[in-house]
């Protein structure tokens, strides 16, 4: 009786020592965007920005300071939306791929485009992802509350029953892809 205690207490404290590290590395990279969204003031306020790694030329910002500036306020909330999708536990959390598909194409823009008009016509883009998000949304949550006036549990006992629980980081972004 007691080997088979302990090998379940060994199990438990296993866990929990790795949930307590990566719930530290999750909090350690929340409490850090606000310094790495001032990371763009170490770029300087030209149009040629050169490196010993690399040359960059700012074409439609006229400056790479102004193009860094408005590259960390597109990635700082991004990944602050992927922090929250991987660590949500709710039934509703694919939702939020609407906001980081929102993000990662104004991303994009700014790289590619590196001109005024980033933050235009995007609705277009998203329009496919939002189709097909919403109604997948709406169809888990009619099978919730259909659940719940015919059956007596929880609301937190029904959305463990309808949350997918990959076993590692690589087999949650596998069942997006």
């Amino acid at each position: 009786m007691e080997l088979k205690s302990t090998k379940t207490k060994s199990r438990f404290q296993k866990t929990d020592k790795k949930s307590l590290v990566i719930g530290s590395i999750v909090a350690t990279a929340i409490a850090a965007t606000p310094y790495l969204f001032y990371l763009y003031e170490s770029v300087p306020n030209t149009k040629v920005w050169n490196t010993f790694l690399f040359s960059y030329e700012s074409r439609g910002y006229e400056s790479v300071f102004v193009l860094a500036w408005t590259l960390t306020g597109k990635l700082i909330p991004l990944i602050l939306l992927f922090i929250w999708f991987f660590t949500c536990k709710h039934w509703w959390y694919h939702v939020l791929l609407i906001p980081i598909s929102m993000y990662t194409y104004q991303a994009i823009s700014v790289i590619n485009e590196d001109s005024g008009n980033i933050d235009t016509n995007q609705i277009i883009y998203l329009v496919p992802i939002i189709a097909i998000i919403v109604p997948s949304i709406y169809l888990i949550r009619a099978q919730l509350f259909n659940r719940i006036n015919t059956i007596n549990k929880t609301m937190e006992e029904l959305e463990e029953e309808f949350k997918l629980s990959p076993k590692n980081f690589w087999e949650k972004i596998k069942q997006y892809f």
